[in-house]
């Protein structure tokens, strides 16, 4: 209850949810002595995929037998998970001390949520300097309250797509301009650019870091990798070639993730990465809500014999991958879908073209998504859609037959709520 209170009063630091800037945070730091000063830090930024390319990181950091600092957004079960200390999730007694302080610093100083959560989180890796911290950016790179580094061990772009439109001037609604905000205001050390959809969105990229001094790593340039036989796949890079296990991660796609991460580390050359941690690593990623198969708990038993999966994808380029993985599969696809108001739903559904059927959903506790009633009367591509108010009528209203399989997706959010649920 204390940590709900203390969140609770931080909410109402700001009028806005959001409000893009680095003044407000840039101050907060300054009280608290700007720890982000002495970070050895990558920062991820990208569209998609920034959090298994998190996780892959982690996963063959800690087979390298070092502990790292991690800060992601948003969190998918509980606040907890934004704030990793030398490999370990903070408890709620902790959170509750490390927030309480930072706000009495902060002094009723008006500040987002978002930024003051991020401020909270340097503050607390002055135990834990000396890990490599890893960062995720926000929104915008450009103004994203991770963006007042003053130095990095490297960044790294995830693939770039459209997304958070609403957030964007009507004339500036496109890709060009999401790629000016992911990558203009990049620190000067490495930058690995993983792979991209097509070869225009990579050239632009490459283009908006022309001026940037940095060593850049664009895959299939000082890296690439190419599938196997037999459950491997092969890595190469500057450094030499390595043949390797495929990743405990469902979706071909996630080797961009993966292996943008193994170029990051083989990189940076103080980490002293073996081939045999990467080797190890990689089957030992940990990644929640992406393609998560959920095998036992209250949802899954409703499902019986069938397969569940959850998927937090919420754009287009999220709705591509994971077609792409449904496409890999010889079975009926039922999905019980629920997203946020300010997502193109029409877009995001029409990437999926191997449905049984659709359900859409409610999201609980969720005052910005749309209702499952309204969402179903807007996807008139699907004439046969049903609406249930929550995700145990959803999946019980399936008819289920052998090897069929449920697919709960659409939002990071419903995610969440699916897992706690379960």
């Amino acid at each position: 209850m204390k940590l709900q209170k203390i969140l609770e009063r931080l909410q109402k630091l700001h009028p806005k949810e959001i409000d893009l800037s680095l003044d407000r945070i840039k101050k907060l730091c300054s009280k608290l002595g700007n720890p982000q000063d002495n970070l050895n830090c990558i920062q991820v930024a990208g569209t998609n995929g920034k959090y298994s390319t998190i996780q892959s990181l982690r996963a063959i950091l800690k087979e390298s037998g070092i502990k790292c600092n991690i800060f992601t957004s948003p969190h998918i079960q509980k606040i907890n998970e934004r704030f990793v200390y030398n490999d370990k999730e903070i408890e709620d007694n902790d959170l509750t001390a490390l927030l309480n302080e930072v706000e009495e610093i902060n002094s009723g100083e008006e500040i987002t949520y978002f930024e003051i959560l991020t401020a909270a989180f340097f503050y607390g890796c002055k135990k834990y300097y000396k890990n490599p911290t890893i960062c995720e950016f926000g929104l915008f790179a450009r103004l994203d309250a991770v963006n007042i580094l003053k130095k990095n061990l490297a960044t790294i772009i995830t693939t770039i797509g459209l997304d958070h439109l609403d957030w964007l001037p009507k004339n500036e609604k496109t890709i060009e301009k999401i790629i000016f905000e992911k990558t203009s205001s990049l620190l000067n050390s490495k930058i690995i650019v993983s792979k991209q959809t097509n070869k225009e969105i990579l050239e632009k990229i490459k283009k908006s870091l022309s001026h940037n001094q940095s060593k850049k790593v664009f895959f299939n340039d000082l890296y690439s990798y190419s599938m196997g036989e037999n459950n491997f796949f092969y890595y190469e890079d500057e450094y030499g070639g390595l043949k390797l296990p495929m990743p405990n991660l469902n979706g071909n796609f996630q080797l961009s993730n993966v292996t943008a991460a193994i170029a990051t580390l083989r990189n940076i050359e103080e980490f002293n990465i073996s081939d045999d941690n990467i080797k190890k690593g990689i089957t030992k990623i940990n990644s929640i809500a992406r393609i998560q198969e959920i095998k036992k708990g209250k949802l899954k038993d409703l499902c019986k014999n069938n397969k569940l999966f959850v998927d937090g994808s919420h754009n287009p380029l999220g709705a591509m991958v994971l077609n792409e993985f449904l496409n890999s599969l010889s079975n009926n696809i039922h999905i019980v879908l629920g997203m946020m108001n300010n997502k193109d739903h029409n877009e995001y559904i029409s990437y999926f073209k191997k449905i049984s059927s659709l359900t859409t959903i409610d999201i609980p506790n969720q005052a910005n998504a749309i209702k499952g009633s309204i969402l179903k009367d807007k996807l008139k591509e699907f004439p046969n859609t049903k609406y249930k108010k929550t995700i145990e009528e959803a999946i019980k209203s399936i008819s289920l037959k052998k090897n069929d399989i449920v697919l709960i997706t659409g939002s990071l959010y419903l995610a969440g709520e699916v897992l706690n649920l379960n």
